[in-house]
C-alpha cells in the first residue's frame, strides 16, 4: 500500500471502523438498558419484601393473641395466624419442601435476570422475588426455625384463606407473567408469535 493510500485509508477500511463503532455503541446501549431492568428488578423486589416485613412486624406486635380487628366489617379482617404449610393451609406437613422451593424460585430469578431486557419482566420477577423472600424469611427465622418456620399470615378476606402481602406480591407477579406469556413477550424483550 502507498503512503497515499496509508494517509486516506481504503474505503472497505472506513466501513468496517464505522461498523466496528456502530455494533459497539448497540452493545453498551443494549447492556445499558439490561443493567437498568435488573435495577427495576432488585428495586421492586426490595419494596415488595420491606413492605412484607413491616407489615408482619406491626400485625405479630400489635394483633397476635388477640381478637381479629375488623377492616371492612366481616368482609374483611386482620387476624394473625402461623401457617407451616403452602398457600391456603396446605401441606403443613411439608414445611421444608416449601423453603427449598422458594429457594429454587430466587436461583431461577436469578439466572433470568442475566438476559432481562424486558421492564415488565423486570416487574414480575421483582414481585415475585420479594415475595419469595419475604416468606422465606418467616420460613428461616421464625418459630421452630431451622428452615421449618411457619409464615405469618393475616389478610383474612370472608370465606377465602388468609393470606399475606408476600403471597399477594407472588399471586400479583405470577399473573403479570401469564398476561406477558399470553401477549408473546419474552424477557429478553423479543416478541414471538404462535
Amino acid at each position: 500500500m502507498t503512503e497515499a493510500e496509508q494517509a486516506i485509508g481504503t474505503p472497505d477500511a472506513g466501513k468496517a471502523e464505522e461498523g466496528a463503532g456502530t455494533s459497539a455503541a448497540g452493545a453498551d446501549e443494549t447492556a445499558g438498558r439490561g443493567r437498568r431492568r435488573v435495577g427495576v428488578l432488585v428495586a421492586v423486589a426490595a419494596l415488595a419484601y420491606l413492605i412484607d416485613l413491616v407489615s408482619k412486624l406491626a400485625v405479630v406486635a400489635k394483633l397476635e393473641h388477640h381478637a381479629p380487628v375488623e377492616v371492612i366489617g366481616t368482609w374483611l379482617q386482620f387476624e394473625v395466624i402461623r401457617n407451616r404449610g403452602a398457600a391456603f393451609g396446605f401441606g403443613e406437613a411439608m414445611t421444608i419442601v416449601f423453603t427449598v422451593i422458594a429457594v429454587g424460585v430466587i436461583v431461577v430469578i436469578a439466572r433470568l435476570a442475566r438476559k432481562l431486557y424486558s421492564l415488565p419482566w423486570a416487574v414480575a420477577l421483582g414481585l415475585l422475588l420479594g415475595g419469595a423472600f419475604g416468606n422465606l424469611t418467616d420460613r428461616i427465622f421464625r418459630a421452630p426455625g431451622e428452615l421449618q418456620g411457619a409464615v405469618v399470615d393475616f389478610i383474612a378476606p370472608s370465606h377465602f384463606a388468609v393470606f399475606n402481602l408476600a403471597d399477594s406480591a407472588i399471586v400479583c407477579g405470577g399473573f403479570l407473567i401469564v398476561i406477558l406469556s399470553f401477549r408473546g413477550l419474552d424477557p429478553d424483550g423479543t416478541v414471538h408469535k404462535d
